[in-house]
């Protein structure tokens, strides 16, 4: 009797997929909704920063947390309604155990760098913009080699999101990410800099902005 040499496995990794982002998603929500509040009864001080209304920043800020509330319901409806796939557009050519294997690894290490980047800044962090900080400016740990490490976690998990679900939605939601996130930090850099007038100066000619 002989046994194949390799089996596709793509139909049970993908539902496992399904599965995995719809709690990978809930635990992101869970967690944000968690430190936020945890944060502002520590530090006895408001730490969520949207900006004006309808200012650059509270475009981004809006903007980032309008599509990670649609990827977190789409991606809970999916488990339910198996169906929803036929309406996100999906590239079959993509959807196959290397690219969605990947997809999951990324998203996750995506992740987990901006958790310890999170958790590094510590009482530094703040979402968005706080008109009146930060106290300091951050130089030490992975901000030594870029000056965004939070933001490329994030990107690099909506790279893995579109991979592991390769779709024009997820496509939108990568392009639309990467766009808000990519002109926040040039709002954030124009504030440190008004900050920081020389330290930021001098940081931003050693450390580049994303790697």
């Amino acid at each position: 009797m002989s046994f194949p040499l390799f089996i596709d496995d793509s139909p049970s990794l993908i539902e496992f997929t399904r599965i995995y982002l719809a709690l990978f998603y809930t635990f992101v929500a869970g967690f944000y909704t968690y430190r936020i509040i945890y944060m502002s009864r520590t530090e006895k001080e408001n730490i969520v920063f949207p900006g004006v209304k309808y200012c650059a920043s509270w475009w981004n800020h809006t903007t980032f947390k309008f599509f990670r509330a649609l990827i977190w319901f789409v991606c809970v409806l999916r488990v339910f309604v198996p169906s929803l796939d036929n309406y996100l557009g999906l590239f079959t050519g993509l959807n196959d155990w290397p690219g969605v294997m990947f997809g999951n690894v990324l998203l996750t290490a995506g992740f987990a760098l901006s958790m310890l980047v999170h958790f590094n800044m510590a009482s530094l962090w703040r979402s968005g913009i706080d008109p009146n900080g930060p106290r300091e400016l951050k130089t030490k740990g992975l901000y030594q080699f870029s000056r965004n490490p939070m933001y490329l976690g994030v990107i690099a998990a909506q790279i893995g999101f579109f991979l592991a679900l390769p779709s024009l939605f997820s496509l939108i939601c990568l392009v639309v990410g990467v766009a808000a996130i990519y002109r926040q930090t040039l709002v954030e850099e124009k504030h440190l800099t008004e900050s920081f007038t020389v330290e930021y100066k001098q940081y931003s000619q050693v450390v580049p902005r994303w790697f």
